[in-house]
């Protein structure tokens, strides 16, 4: 990996914190915000809406996180937030927890300074696309400099759009650390917009736009300061590592971890009292409002045996939200 904050991306430890949902100078048509993000004053620390410092602190020792990603927004008071939080992170976490921000907007030299003084290792910036191949001499490449005299890693961090060699010259002129390039993605939030633009979804494939993938990696792939991370890798690395992470943490004694990182464990409507009758040890049920939470494998055999009369298997993400991924019937 080309950086620090990459590499706790790919292992699944990067918190996202996404701070702020108002663009004021930026209406990019590939932006994949969603209607819970775009437009909006919410802070979200990986899935859950943030009502307190402590929920941000909450959901990074859910997940062991290794470091933040912050994103989102581009006015000041989302410099005033994402300070704030950097300090909160440093403060519980120590100096080894890295911190990278990803903005579309340059900011100048006393926010440079502002965000290297609350605790930002890397900022990774997002140029508009209608200027890519014309930001020498701009304050895109002003910006680069002054990041780095302030005591941060200045980067790009882009769209896979189309190949684009001035970020090369970049680099090579010891002005920006490294380039990430992203697939260029579909979401709910973009889907419309890039349709209007003349995109379509890659066959086959959920979310990767079917454009100039391999003229991009013709161009900037072989540069060793380049990396250009894939939908896949997003989905079956990146995103299934993270929500490993997260299960190890929450997991109760009988809930099961699959391969995906989800968790799975049985539910029944019946009476409490009938487990205790049947001797069923504590540590494989839990009692909840109006149902029982218990070992998937313990209550299908209950079921066979004549113990109980229905129930289900339940497939869930361990996540804040807890989304159900899978419900099988026993009965």
């Amino acid at each position: 990996m080309i950086s620090k904050g990459c590499e706790q991306c790919a292992k699944g430890g990067k918190m996202v914190l996404f701070v702020y949902g108002y663009c004021d100078q930026r209406d990019c048509f590939y932006c994949p915000l969603g209607e819970n993000r775009k437009n909006v004053t919410d802070v979200y620390a990986n899935e859950r809406r943030v009502e307190s410092d402590e929920d941000v602190l909450t959901e990074a020792h859910r997940m062991d996180a290794l470091g933040t990603s912050i994103t989102g927004g581009e006015p000041q008071e989302a410099l005033g937030r994402t300070c704030h939080y950097l300090e909160l992170l440093k403060d519980e976490f120590g100096e080894d927890h890295h911190t990278h921000l990803y903005t579309g907007i340059t900011g100048g030299r006393e926010n440079m300074r502002r965000l290297s003084e609350a605790g930002l290792d890397e900022i990774r910036f997002h140029p508009p696309y209608e200027q890519w191949g014309e930001l020498h001499g701009t304050e895109w490449e002003e910006i680069l400099y002054i990041a780095r005299e302030e005591g941060l890693t200045p980067a790009f961090e882009i769209p896979g759009i189309r190949a684009e060699a001035e970020f090369l010259e970049f680099l090579d002129e010891g002005a920006a650390e490294f380039c990430n390039i992203n697939e260029f993605e579909m979401s709910d939030g973009n889907y419309r917009r890039m349709q209007e633009q003349g995109y379509e979804l890659k066959e086959d494939h959920m979310s990767a736009v079917d454009g100039d993938r391999e003229d991009i990696l013709e161009v900037m792939g072989d540069h060793e300061r380049v990396y250009f991370c894939t939908s896949v890798f997003k989905d079956a690395a990146q995103h299934r590592r993270r929500l490993k992470r997260i299960a190890r943490n929450v997991r109760r004694e009988f809930d099961d971890i699959t391969d995906d990182g989800t968790l799975v464990y049985g539910k029944t409507y019946a009476d409490p009292e009938r487990f205790e009758a049947l001797g069923v040890p504590e540590e494989f049920y839990t009692v909840k409002t109006n149902h029982v939470e218990v070992a998937w494998w313990l209550l299908e055999e209950m079921i066979e045996e004549g113990d109980l009369e229905d129930g289900e298997i339940v497939e869930q993400y361990p996540t804040y939200d807890g989304q159900v991924v899978e419900r099988t019937p026993l009965a």
